[in-house]
């Protein structure tokens, strides 16, 4: 779906036919869109690993008691809620890319209903929705109402860290689901009974402003 495009997500390697995992820190930014293409790449890691205990036992043998896992490069600020503050170069591994030493890894195909990954404000801010269920085993899972596709959550920049954007739902999130597309830009706070149907753009430019209850579907709201 649209809200897996930063991936990663497996591809085969076309020297050895083998799995692999491709993270967008290991995309260059002229290939991104084609990274994005979620026609083309339709499957996507969802971090749960089971390993041959034996087959990791030769792979340590074989590699010095490690895995050779590709490194990532990944630019950052010392702090990351200044961007003006010191650059620096974050190097990073994943552990999802173990796939592609071991010689035939295969991957399980899961429902995406199942998988609810949570790395930015715009997964948390849906994950809290009605779009998503707390099963009676405790599992999070999407609304059947969705038919295993997340509402895509664009969230101003201002809204990138946690306090930040529960300043934004301090009422709880709007109701998502029946929702497409979410887009917020500017300051704002959504007021509590907020219902999102289809794709809805919230803008202010100015000081911060309410959300009103009610329902909105299809429509970009100036504040």
């Amino acid at each position: 779906t649209d809200a897996d495009k930063k991936g990663g997500h497996l591809a085969k390697d076309a020297a050895t036919g083998g799995l692999l995992l491709r993270e967008s820190a290991q995309c260059p930014e002229a290939d991104e869109k084609a990274f994005q293409d979620v026609t083309k790449y339709k499957y996507f890691n969802t971090n749960n690993l089971w390993v041959d205990l034996v087959a990791l036992k030769s792979i340590f043998e074989k590699n010095g008691g490690s895995i050779p896992l590709p490194v990532m490069k990944n630019a950052k600020t010392v702090d990351p809620r200044d961007k003006a503050s010191q650059p620096v170069l974050q190097l990073e591994t994943a552990m999802g890319a173990a796939i592609s030493c071991f010689e035939g890894a295969t991957a399980i195909v899961i429902p995406r209903e199942r998988f609810a990954p949570v790395k930015t404000t715009n997964d948390l801010f849906a994950l809290r929705s009605d779009a998503y269920t707390l099963t009676k085993d405790f599992r999070i899972t999407l609304a059947s109402e969705r038919n295993g596709v997340p509402p895509d959550v664009k969230l101003d920049g201002m809204y990138k860290f946690t306090d930040a954007m529960e300043k934004l739902i301090p009422n709880g999130p709007p109701s998502l689901i029946g929702c497409k597309k979410i887009v917020v830009e500017g300051e704002m706070t959504f007021a509590k009974g907020v219902v999102v149907k289809g794709t809805v753009t919230f803008k202010n430019s100015g000081a911060s402003k309410e959300v009103p209850a009610g329902e909105y579907e299809d429509k970009t709201v100036e504040l």
